[in-house]
């Protein structure tokens, strides 16, 4: 079976008997080509089923109005969120996005950015994945000068813009809470320390512990990569401690779901045996029994500030002196799993 040759802007030329230079500045709207002609060239194009290349405009043009997106996964209320903030608010300045995601993996996270620059995107806009340890692959951003935001999860030593939550208040606040029911001894299931928000929040753990004479001991924290099977396993593990915690705090909501799935199983009644605290405000916190006491990440207006970030970088046209670097305030959403007193 033959492959159906592409339609190129001198094969519309050829139809009309123009030049290909006429056909361009035809379907550019150009001031120069009369509208006859315009008309003409339109309608051919659709005749013939014509596609810009969009990647050989962008070498012309140096501007391509794409910008990058890259998610650990998609299938996240919170990412899912951010995406659609960022998409809101590039739209309306003549940007599209290419989504991609990286599933956790450095692997993927390294190919994606290679697709996207071969893309000729404008800028990138990306959390980083789980096993992100080397970062030469953004460095390579950088080095072309294209703008990086990151959102969420991002490493200061990378000096680009980055828009999160105060992670390590977060974890002071959860902790604060849980020792004002009445809970001694907290457990924490966290992400790897060696990405920074985790790290901030295993920090914050930690210090709350201190602050209120609370023991801190090696098989009460836990790292994980927070999947709803990793907080099954590690509940589990906790569970089989000769003491077991009275409270856990969950780095993420999709873990902590994991959680509470095998304390029902076990018929451990929440909060009063132990109580339970997950990190993001996935909707389904607030939909299952007990529901889920969670930390919500503000996800709509970081997607915001990502883009106007982005933005700003377009507009200047030149590598900004100043970064930004917004950290937003989280709240606690206080749910039936760790309200004690109430329950």
């Amino acid at each position: 079976m033959s492959i159906k040759k592409k339609t190129t802007i001198k094969d519309i030329a050829n139809v009309l008997n123009i030049s290909p230079a006429a056909v361009s500045k035809a379907l550019h709207n150009d001031s120069r080509i009369s509208e006859k002609t315009k008309k003409a060239v339109k309608q051919v194009a659709v005749d013939l089923n014509y596609q810009p290349n969009h990647l050989a405009s962008a070498l012309r043009k140096g501007k391509s109005n794409l910008v990058g997106v890259i998610v650990p996964r998609t299938n996240s209320h919170f990412f899912s969120s951010v995406i659609q903030n960022i998409e809101e608010v590039l739209n309306k300045e003549g940007y599209n996005i290419i989504i991609t995601q990286s599933n956790e993996s450095y692997k993927k996270e390294c190919d994606n950015i290679d697709t996207l620059l071969f893309t000729q995107v404008d800028g990138i806009i990306a959390s980083m994945a789980n096993e992100t340890i080397d970062l030469k692959h953004y460095e390579k951003i950088k080095s072309k000068g294209i703008p990086l935001i990151l959102f969420d999860r991002g490493e200061n030593n990378l000096n680009v813009d980055y828009i999160g939550i105060n992670d390590y208040d977060s974890s002071h606040m959860i902790v604060e809470h849980l020792v004002k029911q009445g809970c001694k001894r907290i457990a924490h299931i966290g992400g790897y320390k060696h990405t920074r928000i985790f790290n901030n929040r295993i920090r914050g753990y930690i210090d709350a512990l201190k602050k209120y004479n609370l023991p801190m001991e090696d098989e009460l924290l836990i790292e994980s990569s927070l999947t709803t099977e990793d907080g099954r396993k590690k509940m589990t593990q906790l569970l089989a401690l000769q003491n077991r915690p009275d409270a856990v705090y969950v780095a993420g909501d999709y873990a902590a779901l994991g959680a509470l799935q095998v304390l029902n199983e076990r018929g451990i009644r929440m909060p009063k045996d132990i109580a339970l605290v997950g990190f993001g405000n996935e909707p389904f916190t607030a939909m299952v029994t007990p529901t889920i006491t969670s930390i919500t990440q503000h996800s709509s207006e970081i997607g915001k500030q990502a883009a106007k970030a982005f933005l700003e970088h377009a507009k200047k046209k030149v590598v900004k002196q100043q970064l930004n670097k917004i950290i937003l305030n989280a709240e606690l959403i206080v749910r039936d799993s760790s309200n004690i007193k109430n329950s």
